[in-house]
């Protein structure tokens, strides 16, 4: 071992030392610990529990915002499909950070997860092949594998974009804000993208002045709401690009109006208390992702040589009312 020759010790008291062991002097594991260091030693936590007879039965989930239940229901359809093989769910943050993804990521490998399901935040997935050569499937969620071959779940995102602006178009809306998330991701640009078609096909000049990005939480999205209604030539209707924009967009227009009329909203993913709140929505089914995501990683561990997937999910409009309320006459 590389590592106990250049420390000049055993390699049982190497392995001591690495494995956290007690009773080993304090300068003896600062010696091995530096030659780790200058080797880029890592230890192979998998590889210990497997050698005392333990063996991995779970699956790895990578979610972006465990404070969004989206991800709940995500994680419980995952779990779902996992479980009818005896296997169980391990749930990690990365915060919409790709350090952290990238940390997470790792210390899965480590443990030998079965499989990684990731709701990505990087731009660029190809550091995923090392998980996939030593044999961990990866499944991309929400948001599509982007520079590597590897299977992913999306929804329809620009479908639903187009289908939301369409049904505020047909109410007679023309000043129809879009409340997005951060304009990095693929579900932003998506359903940007369909209400673009929407409305260019429209003739609607001018629509993106009420374009807003960053709402990430419900905070951010009252606050892109309230500076649109506050400005010149406020939005007469409001497409909310995720649950939590929905609901900063709801809070932020109780009380208010627009030419004395109440804004039209309509939310991209379902939320709780949308039904009773008689919010439209463009609905999909995270669930669904997670037990399609499953599968996918199941099959995948049993035939390593299946052509790559990419299952798109449909969206529904589903109408309560928020998405009707009639536009000022003219």
């Amino acid at each position: 071992m590389q590592v106990a020759q250049l420390a000049g010790v055993s390699l049982k008291t190497a392995s001591r030392a690495l494995g956290g062991e007690p009773h080993i002097r304090p300068a003896t594991r600062d010696q091995v610990l530096a030659a780790a260091r200058e080797l880029g030693y890592r230890r192979n936590t998998a590889a210990s529990l497997l050698a005392r007879g333990h063996h991995s039965d779970s699956f790895g989930l990578i979610t972006g915002d465990l404070t969004n239940p989206f991800y709940s229901a995500l994680a419980q359809g995952l779990e779902d499909e996992i479980r009818t093989e005896g296997l169980h769910l391990t749930v990690a943050n990365s915060r919409e950070s790709p350090e952290l993804e990238r940390s997470v990521a790792q210390s899965l490998a480590d443990w030998q997860t079965k499989a990684v399901v990731v709701a990505s935040a990087m731009p660029d997935h190809s550091s995923y092949a090392a998980l996939q050569e030593h044999g961990i499937p990866v499944v991309f969620v929400d948001r599509a594998a982007q520079q590597i071959e590897a299977d992913s779940v999306v929804f329809d995102n620009a479908g639903g974009g187009e289908t939301a602006a369409r049904h505020l178009l047909a109410g007679g809306h023309r000043r129809i804000a879009f409340i997005g998330d951060y304009t990095w991701l693929p579900t932003y640009q998506e359903r940007l993208a369909g209400m673009a078609g929407a409305m260019d096909a429209a003739g609607i000049e001018g629509w993106r002045r009420w374009v807003r990005a960053g709402a990430h939480d419900v905070p951010s999205a009252r606050a892109a709401t309230a500076e649109l209604l506050d400005g010149d030539d406020p939005p007469t209707a409001f497409f909310a690009g995720n649950n939590r924009a929905a609901l900063g967009v709801i809070e932020e227009l109780v009380g208010r109006s627009v030419d004395g009329g109440a804004p039209a909203v309509v939310g991209f993913d379902d939320f709780e208390g949308a039904r009773a709140l008689g919010v439209t929505v463009i609905a999909n089914d995270p669930q669904e992702m997670g037990r399609r995501a499953g599968r996918l990683a199941l099959d995948r561990l049993a035939d390593r040589d299946l052509p790559v997937q990419t299952v798109t999910l449909p969206t529904t409009l589903v109408t309560r009312g928020s998405g009707e309320r009639p536009p000022p006459r003219d």
